[in-house]
């Protein structure tokens, strides 16, 4: 499709992705959040807010669960199915194009043994919206909030499931607030930090459904040394 290209995951797998700057393509968050959850070796996952499909993708590598991918934009969705053809995955990830509150109404009672979300960051109203549809849908909760992620994860995740999230530091007040009133309980977070004396500029959230109050903060992660060269 125009606009499109071809880039390496740089897995051991071989694993490629279709991206396009039209409909905003994947970054560090995603590889990142795809690391740090730790994945059941079988059972059913779902990856919400999937996108392009790119830690559906990654989460295949690491796990023989089945992936549920789900993604409320039209184009997206396909690009994320064409995503999954491509590396021959059809067997263990269905995508399916779905509004997240619909779909968590409709798919069952703690279906999912583990549940991951890269989803937009920013308030309806935060910063100015862009033009384009798809960024802004990516970038700000107009079509999925923290409350809507945590109502769906309650109804989806098995007790004693785990979320795992990436999200930005400044939303992690209402990240714990939104979690515990939905039962589910932060168990581990860790910053991350683009220089080692520079702020946190996102957070990696482990989760558990049902689980007991008990609160972990890993060691930061540091994406860049003093020279700017990536060192994760």
């Amino acid at each position: 499709m125009a606009g499109e290209r071809i880039d390496d995951l740089l897995t051991e797998s071989g694993l490629k992705i279709i991206q396009s700057r039209e409909v905003f393509s994947f970054s560090l968050d995603a590889v990142l959040l795809s690391r740090f959850a730790k994945l059941p070796k079988r059972g059913r996952i779902a990856d919400f807010c999937t996108g392009n499909g790119v830690i559906a993708l990654l989460s295949s590598d690491r796990t023989e669960a089945a992936i549920d991918a789900i993604e409320i934009q039209p184009r997206l969705a396909d690009m994320a199915r064409r995503n999954v053809a491509m590396n021959n995955l059809q067997h263990r990830i269905q995508i399916i194009e779905s509004d997240l509150r619909q779909y968590a109404q409709e798919a069952g009672n703690g279906i999912y043994h583990a549940i991951t979300v890269n989803p937009p960051y920013m308030r309806p109203s935060a910063g100015d919206k862009n033009d384009n549809e798809h960024y802004t849908i990516a970038r700000h909760e107009v079509m999925c909030t923290i409350e809507d992620i945590a109502k769906a994860t309650c109804k989806l995740l098995r007790p004693g499931g785990k979320l795992y999230m990436v999200h930005r530091p400044s939303r992690l007040a209402d990240i714990m607030e939104a979690l515990r009133a939905w039962r589910i309980e932060p168990k581990i977070i860790q910053f991350v930090h683009p220089k080692q004396n520079g702020e946190a500029n996102m957070v990696l959230i482990e989760a558990c459904r049902d689980g007991k109050p008990d609160l972990r903060v890993l060691p930061p992660l540091v994406v860049y040394n003093e020279a700017g060269e990536q060192m994760i």
